[in-house]
């Protein structure tokens, strides 16, 4: 039987192919999951119709996905952290840490798998994160990391407890 696939499956085809498989594996298997419809041409064309409407929404995704990285690009983010007299952090800067900095910049929907940092970040400074929004698409954010504002009752508890 003849059949045209909807969706990519290993060792048979790739989404738009004609294959010819067994009246069984179709019936019971491809037709019930809409992976595969009879081969005619009412479902070409509502293939066809299908692959320019994913066309236009990957183009719409992507120009958001490039004003996104503008954004980013244009954004400066500051962390405020706890950190020694020499300027080492107790504990490090994390992705959700950065997310949160984006966030008050204005940039949300981004998720802790696109950043990529290189090396821990362990100490205060001036830092440029890559963040990878697709696999086309990345943008490099600068992060200041700030030592965090104490008050002065916690400053004069500190120096009275020394």
């Amino acid at each position: 039987m003849k059949v045209l696939l909807w969706k990519d499956i290993d060792k048979l085809g790739k989404r738009g192919d004609e294959v010819n498989v067994a009246n069984g594996y179709a019936r019971n298997y491809l037709f019930p999951r809409k992976i595969a419809s009879m081969n005619t041409e009412a479902s070409k064309r509502a293939l066809e119709k299908e692959k320019k409407q994913l066309i236009k929404q990957e183009a719409e995704f992507k120009s958001n996905l490039k004003q996104i990285a503008q954004k980013i690009e244009q954004s400066s983010c500051t962390i405020e952290v706890r950190a020694n007299e020499d300027g080492v952090l107790f504990g490090s800067v994390t992705p959700e840490l950065i997310l949160e900095s984006l966030a008050k910049e204005g940039v949300s929907g981004l998720k802790p798998q696109m950043i990529e940092i290189k090396d821990p970040i362990k100490e205060l400074g001036v830092y440029r994160v890559q963040l990878n929004l697709s696999a086309e698409v990345t943008a490099t954010c600068r992060l200041w990391v700030v030592e965090e504002n104490i008050s002065k009752k916690a400053k004069e508890a500190k120096e009275s407890a020394e």
